[in-house]
C-alpha cells in the first residue's frame, strides 16, 4: 500500500492544473462560489456531502484524498477529528422523521427516517470508495485515525462509521479465498513476507520452505478492488501428529512427508494484514474455509489444529510475582494453562489475545508445551511455551456456546490434568496463586 506523504508542498499552479480543474468541476455541481480559492479538506468533504448524483462524485472524492495524502500526519489527524463535529447527524430531520413514523408506521416513514438518522461520516466514507483506489485509499485514512487513539467521542463516531462500511464491504461472501503457492505473482508473495506476523521470514529461501513442499500449504483472502493485496492469510502444515514446537514446522533441513499420510493440518501462522481493519472480524471464516478446502482435498485428514503463541502470557506471570516459575517447566505448563482459561481483561474476555480468538471460534485447548519456541520472540512473550487449539467441527458451536454463555474455555483432558493441584505441592502454593480467584 502506498504511503501517504508526509510533507506539504506549497507550489503556485500553472492555468490548467489542480485548482482550475478543481473549480471548474465545483462550478459545474453548483459548489463554485463557495470553493472558489484555498478549498480545505472539510470544504471539500462538504462538497462531497452536498452532491445529490453520484456523477461527480468519483472526480470530487478523489480530489478529497489527493489533497488529504499530500498534507503532513498532523494536518490529517487535524481534518479527521474535525469531521464528527462539522457534519453532526441532523437532529431537526431526525425528530420531524420520528414524528411521521409515530403517526403512519408504515414503509415509507420508516425508510424516511431511516434517512434522516444516517451518519453524515458514514456517507462521507462511502462517497470516498467512489474514488480510484478508494477502498486501499480509505483503509489508510483509517489507520491515521487509529494511530491518533481514537479517544474523544467525535473520533470514536467516525471510526465507527469505518468499521460499519468495512465490516460491509469486506463481508466474507465478498472475499475469495487463494491459495498461496510459489507460483503466484511476485507482488503477492512479496507481502506475504512483508506482513508475515508470527514466524517471520528471512527472504526468499525462506518462503519458498513455507509454500513450495507438498506438505505445505498457505491461504489467503482477497478482495476484488484488492487484488494483489492480502487481507490475511494462514500457513498449513501436514503433519503426522501434533507438533509441540515450532522448530520442526519451520527448519530450513526439515524432511517433507506424503501430504496423503498425514492425520493432522496444523495452522502454525495466521497473519492479519490490514491494519485499517482492525477489528472486522474475518479469521473465523478463513479458518472454516480452509478445513471444508483440505477435507475434500485430503479426506484422510483427522485433526485440525494450530500451533500457537502465548503472547500476554509472559506479562501475566510477571503479574504473579514468580520468577521462580519462568524456569520450571512442568510450572510454566500449569501457569499457561491456568492464564489461559482463567485470566479475563476488563470487559470480561479471556485476556490473551490469540486465545480469544480460537476460543471465540470453537477451538479448544488441546495442549500446553514448554520449550516450543526459543526464539528471541518467543522467551520475551511467553517464555518459549505455545499451545495447540483443537477444531473438531462436531464440537465447534457448543465450545462457543459454552464461551460465551457459560464463560467456560472447551479444554481436552490432558489440559484439566494441568488444572489440577500439582504433586507434592500444588500449583496454587507453586506459582503463588489464590485458587478459585479470577485474574484481570
Amino acid at each position: 500500500m502506498p504511503k501517504p506523504k508526509t510533507t506539504r508542498q506549497t507550489v503556485r499552479r500553472k492555468p490548467g492544473t489542480f485548482d482550475e480543474v478543481m473549480a471548474k468541476l465545483l462550478e459545474r455541481v453548483g459548489l463554485g462560489a463557495r470553493l472558489a480559492k484555498g478549498e480545505s479538506l472539510i470544504d471539500l468533504a462538504g462538497a462531497l456531502l452536498s452532491l445529490r448524483g453520484r456523477a461527480s462524485g468519483p472526480a470530487l472524492a478523489s480530489a478529497l484524498f489527493d489533497r488529504y495524502e499530500a498534507s503532513d500526519l498532523a494536518a490529517r489527524r487535524a481534518f479527521l477529528g474535525e469531521l464528527h463535529a462539522a457534519f453532526p447527524r441532523d437532529a431537526d430531520a431526525i425528530d420531524a422523521a420520528a414524528a411521521q413514523w409515530q403517526s403512519r408506521r408504515d414503509e415509507a416513514s420508516a425508510a424516511a427516517l431511516a434517512q434522516a438518522a444516517e451518519s453524515p461520516c458514514l456517507r462521507l466514507v462511502q462517497m470516498l470508495n467512489l474514488a480510484p483506489g478508494g477502498t486501499q485509499r480509505l483503509l489508510a485514512m483509517r489507520v491515521d485515525l487509529l494511530g491518533a487513539g481514537v479517544k474523544d467521542a467525535g473520533l470514536r463516531a467516525l471510526d465507527s462509521a469505518f468499521e460499519d462500511a468495512f465490516a460491509e464491504w469486506f463481508n466474507a461472501g465478498f472475499l475469495e479465498l487463494r491459495r498461496i503457492d510459489w507460483a503466484s505473482p511476485a507482488a503477492v508473495l512479496e507481502r506475504i513476507i512483508a506482513y508475515e506476523a508470527v514466524h517471520s521470514i528471512a527472504g526468499w529461501d525462506d518462503l519458498r520452505r513455507r509454500v513450495a513442499p507438498t506438505d505445505r500449504r498457505c491461504y489467503a483472502f482477497f478482495h476484488p478492488q484488492m487484488h494483489d493485496d492480502p487481507l490475511i492469510f494462514v500457513e498449513v502444515a501436514l503433519t503426522a501428529a501434533l507438533p509441540s514446537a515450532i522448530a520442526g514446522i519451520i527448519a530450513d533441513d526439515r524432511l517433507a512427508v506424503d501430504p496423503h499420510g498425514s492425520g493432522c493440518a496444523i495452522f502454525y501462522s495466521i497473519s492479519n494484514c490490514q491494519e485499517g481493519l482492525r477489528g472486522i472480524p474475518f479469521g473465523n471464516f478463513l479458518i472454516k474455509q480452509v478445513v471444508g478446502l483440505l477435507s475434500r482435498e485430503l479426506p484422510q485428514l483427522r485433526r485440525f489444529a494450530t500451533l500457537s503463541p502465548v503472547p500476554g502470557f509472559a506479562g501475566w506471570l510477571a503479574e504473579q510475582e514468580d520468577a521462580a516459575a519462568s524456569a520450571d517447566p512442568a510450572a510454566l505448563r500449569r501457569a499457561c494453562a491456568r492464564y489461559i482459561t482463567t485470566a479475563r481483561d476488563k470487559r470480561g474476555q479471556v485476556r490473551d489475545t490469540v486465545a480469544r480468538f480460537h476460543l471465540g471460534n470453537g477451538a479448544r485447548l488441546e495442549a500446553v508445551h514448554s520449550r516450543a519456541d526459543l526464539s528471541d520472540k518467543g522467551q520475551r512473550q511467553s517464555h518459549g511455551v505455545m499451545v495447540n487449539y483443537l477444531y473438531d467441527l462436531a464440537e465447534i458451536e457448543a465450545n462457543h456456546m459454552r464461551l460465551f454463555e457459560m464463560d467456560t474455555v472447551a479444554t481436552s483432558p490432558a489440559v484439566l490434568e494441568l488444572l489440577q493441584p500439582a504433586p507434592a505441592r500444588g500449583l496454587v502454593e507453586a506459582l503463588g496463586l489464590r485458587r478459585n480467584t479470577r485474574s484481570h
